[in-house]
């Protein structure tokens, strides 16, 4: 099979969550979740063999609700959150709570992925993050390099700092902050920096992204009108502490210097229709995932505003007169964004796109009937950035 070929998992139900299970960093791990109103939904476990290009699952039960956004523990393989619909006195709420799964699904006691009449294990209630009349809670995310012990919760107009204690099994409201203004003002996503200590969190509340102080759970900065309609999601460059990237309905995906906030660093227009997720690669910040739902999932190279523009930084010692000729001969041209791929395995919205926590190579993007697509970064480009 051809190595860059990608890799189809379909799920019987429609499905818009995805995640990397972020503490596990050996085997190339997501977790995807359903949206079904008839059945009870589920949590897949996928499991990629990079080797020999199969995929192996485990079903988990979330009998609670349909998932609309799933986030895993940093620091615990076993613990996620989940964002879920249930109903209540005739209204639908967006509730959140943390789960852990079954032992034997950790690594090590998994069941034989090829015996289909094993039951679905069940997901174990740590505890909910619902603050008494809050409304409904959009996203979960968690300390990046935390203990797994704080999360934020958006709700509604709420930024709530929960922790997480007695090994996730309470949680313990910490502080909280409200969007002030007129109308009904509601918080559509959010991301954690990874940078700062972890102190500062990005929200996205219609057409504005903010930022905030986590210590003093006030605001820090405003991008007023950021997108021409709604922002869908977020995402922090792992290598520059003052990039952040956004994308939202408008088609667009804009970059941005957080200390100044008056214009986008850059703008990428591939999208055709509402560009739902954006994530950078933990580890090459120049490779920028987009997904849509033009159904197209876009990998871009951004590599002027990357922390490594010029490529790798060379000792001149180790450089022939040969080769230092040619890297100042490469040095002098500007280095070009381009669009590396566009991927069209799927035929329905992607709501999900996300990296792997184990291989930096490769990704997985999720499209709303269920269908699961795993793919790689082309191989030409990965020894371009390594060699």
């Amino acid at each position: 099979m051809e190595d860059d070929a990608p890799v189809i998992y379909g799920l019987e139900f429609q499905a818009r969550a995805l995640t990397p299970q972020t503490a596990e960093t050996d085997a190339i791990r997501f977790l995807v979740g359903t949206q079904s109103l008839k059945y009870d939904n589920q949590i897949h476990v996928i499991d990629f063999d990079d080797e020999n290009n199969i995929i192996n699952k485990n079903v988990l039960l979330h009998q609670v609700g349909e998932i609309w956004h799933i986030s895993a523990s940093p620091s615990d393989k076993g613990v996620l959150a989940t964002c879920y619909n249930k109903t209540a006195d005739s209204k639908v709420v967006t509730c959140a709570a943390v789960w852990r799964m079954p032992l034997e699904l950790e690594p090590g006691g998994q069941d034989s992925p090829e015996d289909a009449a094993s039951p679905a294990h069940a997901l174990e209630l740590l505890c909910h993050l619902e603050p008494a009349a809050r409304g409904s809670t959009a996203c979960v995310a968690w300390e990046p390099a935390g203990d797994g012990k704080r999360v934020i919760s958006l709700a509604d107009n709420h930024i709530l700092l929960w922790d997480l204690q007695e090994s996730s099994s309470q949680a313990m409201l910490a502080s909280s902050a409200s969007l002030e203004g007129k109308g009904q003002l509601k918080f559509t996503t959010g991301r954690w920096s990874p940078h700062h200590n972890c102190s500062q969190v990005a929200t996205a509340n219609d057409t504005a992204i903010r930022g905030w102080d986590t210590r003093t759970m006030s605001q820090i900065y405003c991008i007023e009108s950021a997108h021409g309609q709604l922002v869908r999601d977020l995402d922090f460059n792992p290598n520059k502490q003052y990039y952040l990237a956004s994308c939202g309905d408008d088609c667009k995906v804009k970059f941005w210097d957080t200390r100044n906030v008056a214009e986008p660093v850059k703008t990428l227009e591939e999208h055709s229709h509402w560009v739902w997720n954006v994530r950078y690669n933990h580890s090459h910040d120049q490779l920028v995932l987009t997904g849509s739902s033009d159904s197209r999932v876009i990998l871009s190279n951004m590599v002027s505003i990357s922390s490594e523009p010029f490529g790798h930084l060379v000792d001149d010692d180790d450089l022939s007169d040969q080769e230092e000729r040619r890297l100042e001969e490469k040095s002098q041209e500007p280095p070009q964004d381009s669009v590396i791929a566009t991927y069209e395995e799927h035929e329905d919205s992607v709501y999900a796109v996300d990296w792997s926590s184990a291989d930096p190579w490769l990704f997985a993007s999720l499209s709303y009937d269920g269908r699961l697509v795993i793919n790689r970064v082309p191989r030409a480009l990965k020894y371009h950035i390594l060699l």
